[in-house]
């Protein structure tokens, strides 16, 4: 009666095995499809939506564009 278990028992395991060790998607991935957007582009297409408080990506954008160009500049004084 009891005889049947270790065939049984082998075939969970490996199934569990196989379960564990599938490719899993990244989380929102729908099948077939591939992001081509950059960050940047993404966040200024956030900037100028209409959801509240996407004004403030714009500005720290800009405010980091700012910085960005600041320490371009000062590299780029001769000593």
């Amino acid at each position: 009666m009891f005889r049947s278990r270790g065939p049984v028992l082998v075939s969970l395991v490996l199934s569990l095995a196989l379960v564990a060790c599938k490719e899993k998607e990244p989380r929102g991935a729908a099948v077939g499809t591939t992001d081509t957007l950059t960050e940047r582009e993404r966040n200024d297409m956030l900037s100028t939506s209409g959801i509240p408080g996407a004004s403030g990506v714009g500005a720290a954008m800009r405010a980091a564009d700012a910085t960005s160009g600041g320490i371009r500049a000062a590299d780029s004084v001769a000593p």
